[in-house]
């Protein structure tokens, strides 16, 4: 099936679920046995529901993967992918330029238990090369990062990590399985922050996980159903419904940035875009070969680099609400320095360039003139 039609269809069979014609909610926490042997296929929901089933054998569709698993948010399934794969002493090779919310987790959460993480720009081999010792274990990846949409190869730092039997982590948030497949590329797991474009409304809180390694399946399946951070059913429903028109939305989404790009481009009050559509972006030709098109979402660098005039810009859109989030269908705008990434040091930003005066977009599927003319008014003198 192509990706459309996986989409609406994949992974589930209405014939189990009484001809209904959309997956069903399973409103409960437990299944009824007839007998103490009965070998039930659901039996308490913190370990399955026959909703989240049906999420995550899509999930696992569109990720051209043998397994889905969904998770509470998409920090729990960074949570669970993190401690089914580590131990005290091991060492992570993380992207320099990630989430914050994944750069607290690790220097806060996990270094703490006894995991050593080193932050490397990976966009050259020899960067991750230098930085691979005895005891590292795991590659974690973004592709595009956060906020300023830097590319890294996936394929050719998963082929060295896998020399050196690295685990290969993608967040591919940004992408989606849309865009980029990374299982493809040559990691061994792919994580999603389905609150974002995946359930693509601003309505859910929800992560996925996707593998096709049948063992590291069930480490991370042991860690969902043992710290059981897993997503209720009426969320999974909500991202089952999202996911139905992705494709439709990851069009609108692209053709939208790709447009409020070029018109920042050439403001007089802006200092730098960040988008890899745009043939300036250092990654540009490496996103063309690895991702279907470039994306929803376009940071910059205000000429004037200063809190205020980024919360003055802020405040003045109409159109686009000032928010942590991003990948719903209307348009936010986020100011990293302080929301998205407000917890890592203020060096580590300064040498990332993730500024004051930045601001990340994440274009929404409005009207473009609409949406063009909000950003020409925030802007005007």
């Amino acid at each position: 099936m192509k990706f459309a039609t996986k989409a609406i269809h994949a992974g589930y069979d209405s014939a189990e679920h009484n001809k209904a014609v959309m997956p069903p909610i399973y409103q409960t926490s437990a299944f009824a046995f007839d007998h103490i042997d009965d070998p039930l296929a659901f039996a308490y929901a913190r370990t399955g529901t026959p909703t989240r089933a049906v999420l995550e054998s899509c999930l696992a569709s569109l990720e051209n993967a043998r397994y889905g698993l969904a998770f509470a948010s998409g920090m729990a399934a960074v949570d669970a992918v993190l401690r089914a794969g580590l131990k005290p002493g091991d060492e992570v090779i993380a992207v320099a330029d990630l989430y914050g919310g994944a750069y607290r987790l690790l220097t806060k959460v996990m270094q703490p238990m006894g995991i050593k993480v080193h932050f490397v720009d990976l966009t050259e081999l020899a960067h991750l090369q230098a930085s691979i010792t005895p005891h590292s274990r795991m590659l974690w990846l973004e592709s595009p990062t956060n906020p300023l949409l830097g590319m890294v190869d996936i394929a050719a730092l998963a082929a060295e990590a896998h020399r050196h039997q690295m685990q290969v982590v993608v967040d591919s948030t940004f992408a989606t399985p849309y865009l980029q497949n990374p299982l493809d590329l040559g990691a061994d797991i792919v994580v999603h922050s389905a609150t974002k474009y995946l359930a693509g409304h601003s309505d859910v809180l929800l992560g996925l996980v996707a593998v096709n390694d049948e063992a590291l399946y069930r480490e991370i399946k042991f860690i969902q159903n043992s710290a059981g951070a897993v997503p209720g059913p009426q969320d999974c429903f909500l991202t089952l419904r999202g996911i139905k028109t992705l494709h439709l939305r990851m069009e609108r989404h692209c053709d939208n940035a790709e447009k409020v790009a070029a018109f920042l481009l050439s403001h007089r009050k802006i200092e730098r875009v960040f988008f890899p559509g745009l043939p300036e972006h250092p990654g540009h030709e490496l996103a063309k070969r690895q991702m279907r098109r470039f994306g929803g979402i376009v940071s910059l660098w205000l000429k004037e680099n200063s809190r205020a005039a980024a919360s003055r810009f802020a405040e003045r859109l109409q159109l686009f609400a000032l928010a942590e989030s991003l990948g719903g269908v209307e348009s936010l705008v986020n100011h990293s320095y302080t929301m998205s990434h407000g917890g890592m040091p203020p060096e580590q930003k300064a040498q990332l360039g993730i500024r004051d005066g930045g601001l990340r977009l994440s274009v929404g599927i409005e009207d473009i003139s609409d949406i063009l003319a909000d950003l020409e008014q925030a802007l005007a003198d």
